[in-house]
């Protein structure tokens, strides 16, 4: 089999496969055998079907299939071998169906070759790099999150915006009387979370009451008309629930507030596990660390953006396939025609010189992902999502196995390591490039962000 690359340009060309009986006749008879060792064909014993039967019958499909095979592991081989950096895939120069009479055959297939780029990425080029000041009510806002979060709940005398009301709620008629039917709804052990209520005006009902007092609200109203939320909240079945549409009265036995924790040394140390900081200047400021470690992706992800931006203007200025890369999306993507793919392509340009430059740069710097790196990564998700819940001082062990069973998604380790690639790219583009450090405000960096 003779394998042979016709360039029309630097960036497109065919590749043509000349195919001889002798590469593929051994192949098809091969099959043709296995299938008389293995089929039960009509009229025959099993295995006792000559050569030339088995050629009648499945000769053609067979011999379809083969040169089908082999003509394409052909191809990728010779692209793989000649080391061709091809764009999309080869496509075939005419479909037809061949004449499986012949002997010989010859197949074409057009390829769009990759742009040789010259990348180079030094301290010529300067990017901003925004870090986000963290304020004072940044501080504040924090603290106040972290004492709800480790306070108490404790009896209250009030209803606040973040109070459990317990109490006796019972179901109301047109009238506004409470129902003594015996198919009346009555909860003697009833609590309700207005913070929770969809509907912010049933919420306010509730605001500043006390231990005594009687409220009218409507349960429907609080969550949408959810059924399994007033199921809850009622003691009822979710099919009784969804019927429920009218007002009911809540007597208020109990009122449940939450109680901020105090600032001292055993509130920093639940904060900061193995804190050994005693004042509440210290505690500032390792809170003031972690909004700014919190922060810190927003000005990653800034700096990517600008820097992606600064090296596609510096090095994209190159010429692309277009007629082949146009055949290959109206060949892999039913909804595009010749007719309507220009639209289409013109979209996916800077994409597509994107991907070229980053896997150049990658190349000249030698970015490899490896499985150290995922682990990394996936336990710094891991982390994340037991710090949602609170838990922020998990041991490495649980941590890591957390991480193993996160990877073992394919799905998910396959958009890991694309994150992880990624991440090393501009960190590599971080330390070559000169940075032009700034402080702004939050309001400053959202603007930036938003800008384009």
């Amino acid at each position: 089999m003779q394998v042979t690359l016709e360039k029309a340009n630097d960036l497109e060309g065919r590749i043509k496969v000349e195919v001889t009986q002798n590469d593929y006749l051994d192949k098809v008879n091969k099959e043709l055998k296995e299938i008389g060792r293995t089929r039960v064909i009509p009229g025959f014993r099993k295995g006792h079907v000559s050569i030339d039967q088995l050629r009648r019958r499945f000769g053609r499909d067979v011999k379809s299939h083969v040169l089908n095979e082999e003509v394409y592991r052909s191809v990728i081989d010779f692209i793989r071998n000649e080391k061709l950096d091809i764009l999309g895939e080869p496509l075939p120069v005419e479909v037809k169906e061949i004449n499986l009479d012949d002997q010989d055959y010859t197949f074409e297939y057009e390829v769009g070759m990759a742009p040789s780029l010259n990348i180079e990425i030094n301290k010529d080029m300067t990017v901003p790099f925004y870090t986000i000041e963290v304020s004072e009510q940044m501080a504040n806002d924090q603290d106040t999150a972290l004492r709800e979060r480790f306070g108490a709940q404790v009896p209250g005398e009030e209803v606040d915006a973040k109070a459990l009301v317990k109490g006796a709620i019972m179901e109301l008629d047109a009238d506004g009387n409470v129902k003594t039917s015996e198919d009346a709804i009555q909860v003697v052990d009833g609590i309700v979370a207005p913070m929770y209520f969809t509907d912010k005006d049933q919420a306010a009902l509730f605001l500043g009451k006390k231990v005594g007092d009687k409220v009218v609200f409507n349960p429907a109203a609080t969550c949408n008309g959810n059924a399994a939320e007033m199921a809850s909240m009622l003691h009822v079945d979710k099919e009784k629930a969804a019927e429920i549409k009218g007002d009911f009265e809540m007597a208020i036995s109990e009122i449940i507030v939450l109680k901020p924790a105090e600032h001292g040394e055993e509130f920093y140390k639940e904060v900061f596990p193995g804190a050994t900081f005693t004042t509440e200047e210290e505690y500032y400021a390792e809170l003031r660390k972690m909004i700014a470690a919190q922060l810190a992706p927003n000005s990653d992800h800034l700096f990517n953006r600008d820097a992606q931006k600064l090296i596609v203007e510096k090095f994209g200025n190159f010429e692309l396939p277009a007629e082949f890369l146009k055949k290959w999306l109206v060949a892999r993507n039913e909804e595009l025609t010749p007719e309507n793919v220009d639209e289409e392509y013109t979209k996916m340009v800077p994409s597509i010189k994107w991907e070229l430059i980053r896997g150049k740069i990658a190349s000249n710097l030698d970015i490899k992902v490896n499985e150290e790196d995922l682990l990394g990564f996936a336990k710094g998700i891991a982390y994340q999502q037991f710090a949602q819940y609170g838990m922020t001082n998990m041991d490495d062990e649980t941590l890591t196995n957390y991480a193993r069973r996160i990877l073992e998604d394919k799905n998910y380790a396959g958009r890991i390591r694309e994150d992880v690639a990624n991440r090393k790219l501009f960190n590599s583009i971080k330390a070559l490039v000169n940075l032009e450090a700034k402080t702004v405000s939050l309001d400053e960096f959202k603007a930036l962000a938003q800008a384009e």
